[in-house]
């Protein structure tokens, strides 16, 4: 009797229960606190602490519900979980809401899915879409890197306050249009390979869709956004790139699969020179090693290149702060973004560290190039 064959893995689309973007809505905490509870437990990064409690606590207050507010303690351990998830019992809070950077957020999921809790949260800076996915990053007291704690669910509600985000420095909204520029060239990569997103399905559709709109909303909204960032001011385009970073880019990976665009950001965490990059600039230069690997069109890798000169994000290795190209070292990156459990592994075809390797060059001579056209056209102007 011949066996039956494994069945595929299912087609999957995830998100937030809600994505809501506009201005004062750190104020407006209890319109959204008493659809989920009654008492909120509220974790707050120490810079924006006094405001939380400045503009929520008298608000929850006035609309009959409850709330306080806890510091977070700078790192999202297991003991820091711990310690909060404990204060949110003797409290009684029935509802966890996140306000600040990454840690505190992915903190605020954490004690949100071990003591069974629903979840707010409201970024400070809009540098990825990691407030929108079923994921935390735990670390060890000393910092370093501990385990991935996947989620149950995503968070019920991602609040992204335009008065908060718009006056953070314009670097972290350029951080994340990098995070979000990668989105739907992983998402192609994945839906072609048959290869599995965040949750370990099939990419949908839906997922790639999204990923595109993502990549739609970036072309379009890039320079006028970054203008009005860099001014500290919220405008249409702005809250549209923060709805395009945060959100379309968090349901476009996490439904839509990575590839090796983040296979090689994560290789480049081993280079010392790079740590103190961002996310999304390490991001966007993997996703020109992606371009190279696929041969892309040259139409693409140019209007990828002109969001990236808009953006104002960093293109060359040099201009992360790579002062010395060290070949040893840029193999290690290889040999990590080929690693058997990343992402490398969703593109259509096969890549070998070498080939890698030989991609990492060739992107970065492209940009040196593009750089250098870049500067005759403005010697020519001037």
């Amino acid at each position: 009797m011949t066996a039956k064959p494994a069945s595929l893995p299912p087609r999957s689309v995830s998100s937030p229960q809600q994505f809501i973007v506009g201005a004062g809505l750190l104020g407006q905490l209890p319109d959204f606190v008493k659809n989920y509870g009654d008492n909120a437990f509220i974790i707050s990064d120490p810079f924006i602490a006094e405001r939380t409690k400045k503009e929520c606590l008298p608000a929850l207050e006035k609309a009959g519900l409850k709330g306080a507010v806890q510091e977070f303690g700078g790192e999202c351990t297991d003991a820091e979980i711990k310690r909060l998830g404990e204060l949110a019992k003797a409290q009684g809070g029935n509802v966890v809401v996140g306000v600040g950077g990454g840690k505190t957020l992915d903190t605020s999921k954490a004690v949100a899915h071990y003591f069974k809790m629903p979840l707010l949260l409201y970024p400070t800076i809009a540098s990825s879409d990691a407030p929108c996915v079923a994921l935390a990053v735990v670390y060890t007291p000393d910092g370093t890197f501990d385990r991935y704690l996947f989620l149950a669910r995503n968070p019920d509600a991602i609040l992204a306050d335009t008065d908060i985000l718009s006056g953070a420095p314009a670097r972290f909204l350029a951080a994340g249009i990098g995070d979000a520029l990668a989105t739907y060239f992983e998402a192609r990569a994945c839906f072609e390979s048959g290869g599995l997103n965040l949750r370990h399905h099939r990419t949908s559709r839906t997922g790639l869709g999204i990923a595109r709109l993502c990549y739609d909303v970036l072309r379009e909204n890039v320079v006028p956004a970054m203008a009005a960032a860099r001014k500290g001011v919220s405008t249409l385009a702005v809250e549209q790139m923060i709805e395009a970073t945060i959100y379309m880019s968090g349901v476009g990976a996490e439904s839509g699969g990575l590839a090796a665009a983040h296979a090689v950001h994560n290789g480049m965490t081993a280079v010392e020179a790079l740590h103190h990059v961002q996310h999304g600039e390490k991001v966007v230069f993997g996703l020109l090693v992606q371009l190279v690997l696929e041969n892309a069109p040259k139409a693409e890798f140019d209007e990828v290149v002109r969001v990236i000169r808009e953006a104002g994000l960093p293109m060359t290795l040099a201009e992360m702060g790579v002062k010395e190209f060290v070949p040893a070292e840029w193999r290690k990156v290889a040999e990590i973004a080929c690693a058997p459990d990343d992402t490398m592994g969703n593109m259509p075809q096969r890549y070998t560290p070498d080939d890698v390797y030989n991609a990492i060059v060739g992107a970065n001579a492209l940009a040196e190039t593009y750089r250098a056209a870049e500067g005759a056209e403005v010697k020519a102007k001037a």
